[in-house]
């Protein structure tokens, strides 16, 4: 019995900590790290602080599920760098990019520094590591909401707090 309980045990860590490194070699095949990340709690610091322009990258019919408070959607097949010209005339000014995972933001936030911002950060693990971490999400009248959209069964399972909208 008590071998039983050792493996389960070590079976629980080891997926635990394959879990934790998937996130980790997802965003290692997908991104460059070209536009450096910012982990969720210092996100939620820099929300307090001062300035702070917060970007999703999604589709729109993805941002109207929920979004984090106060982003403005700039998509990403229609993103426009004049909307991101009157959205923010200071091209110093903090901004987060985000998306489901932190893959399309980093596009985004590829084209946001090529066009000369200086401050940009991609938002580790995206929308879905913000909820994972219990951080709230709201939909287009503001209420806080547990839906996020997740595309499709491959993308959702990386959400594994609220609930999964296709």
């Amino acid at each position: 019995m008590r071998k039983i309980a050792v493996f389960a045990f070590l079976w629980l860590f080891a997926n635990a900590i394959v879990a934790q490194n998937s996130m980790e070699l997802l965003l290692r095949a997908n991104n460059n790290e070209s536009i450096p990340y910012i982990a969720v709690d210092k996100l939620r610091k820099l929300q307090l602080e001062g300035p702070l322009l917060i970007l999703d990258t999604r589709a729109l019919k993805e941002f109207e599920i929920s979004h984090i408070a106060k982003a403005k959607h700039v998509g990403y097949d229609l993103f426009s760098l004049e909307k991101m010209i009157l959205l923010a005339p200071d091209k110093n000014i903090p901004i987060v990019v985000y998306c489901s995972l932190g893959i399309r933001s980093e596009d985004i936030g590829e084209k946001l520094k090529k066009e000369g911002f200086t401050n940009i950060r991609n938002l580790y693990g995206g929308i879905f590591e913000w909820k994972n971490n219990n951080l709230p999400v709201v939909d287009l009248e503001g209420k806080a909401t547990e839906n996020v959209h997740v595309y499709n069964r491959f993308w959702g399972k990386w959400l594994t707090n609220g609930k999964k909208v296709y």
